[in-house]
């Protein structure tokens, strides 16, 4: 448990602000926003997952 990588805990961390960040949007109802931010939320989760499958292979 030494490596601990930094940058995947940070990305993680965005996603899941990102969908924190859907929900209030759509308690405030600004729609767009939600949507935005689900775009976002989705988006970087993407990329963690393409990240962790070049760091496999």
């Amino acid at each position: 448990m030494k490596n601990i990588n930094w940058n995947s805990i940070l990305l993680a961390f965005f996603v899941i602000l990102a969908f924190i960040s859907v929900g209030f949007a759509l308690g405030q109802e600004v729609f767009w926003l939600a949507f935005l931010f689900l775009l976002a939320g989705f988006g970087l989760m993407g990329l963690g997952i393409s990240k962790k499958k070049r760091q496999e292979t």
